[in-house]
């Protein structure tokens, strides 16, 4: 009884809609993360390499070469086309221009598999942002994943052109997530540079 109450409670910080990502068997093979440490604020952010989408088409994403084009948003999201991940991809292709003119990219992470995420990349971001799956080992260095379910928390990282996180907010309500990460990136913007 104990373990199905347990259950229970882990199931319901998935929130509404929010349903268990299924794998494949192909993480090992298709991504890799470094994962010695786990992501913490002002400390350089874990490097991986995985499986992305954008605008439907597959690509190679490399977070090392992504950090070379500037600031990066990167969220974490439970499950695609569920009401609050759908609302927040939503919301962050509303605003994709206002993180551009900052110099910043936008990239949502999930467990889902790399089809899911290439329609979720059409549908839900509109074509505006990359969207990328979320390995065992990513999960873990970015400290995201859920208790006793194979998902993330909904988490947002800002990581610096320097590669050090600048800002973190972890909350499996979505309605902040898009305005603190752009009040983020521009604190990195007006930052004075050495």
């Amino acid at each position: 009884m104990k373990k199905i109450h347990f259950l229970l409670a882990a199931a319901t910080i998935a929130l509404a809609g929010c349903q268990q990502a299924g794998g494949d068997g192909k993480d090992a093979k298709q991504a890799e993360a470094s994962t010695a440490r786990t992501a913490k604020l002002g400390e350089l952010a874990p490097l991986f390499k995985t499986e992305g989408a954008l605008a439907g088409k597959p690509f190679d994403l490399d977070l090392a070469e992504q950090l070379r084009k500037g600031p990066l948003v990167l969220y974490f999201f439970p499950k695609v086309f569920t009401s609050g991940c759908t609302a927040e991809a939503h919301e962050f292709a509303e605003r994709s221009a206002d993180f551009a003119k900052l110099g910043a990219s936008v990239i949502g992470m999930s467990a889902d598999s790399p089809e899911e995420l290439a329609k979720f990349s059409r549908e839900a971001c509109r074509d505006k942002f990359a969207v990328a799956r979320a390995t065992p080992e990513i999960m873990e260095a970015y400290d995201v994943k859920m208790p006793a379910l194979e998902m993330t928390n909904r988490t947002s990282f800002v990581i610096g052109a320097d590669g050090r996180i600048a800002f973190i907010h972890s909350d499996l309500d979505y309605k902040d997530h898009v305005k603190l990460a752009y009040a983020a990136v521009q604190k990195l913007h007006d930052a004075p540079r050495p």
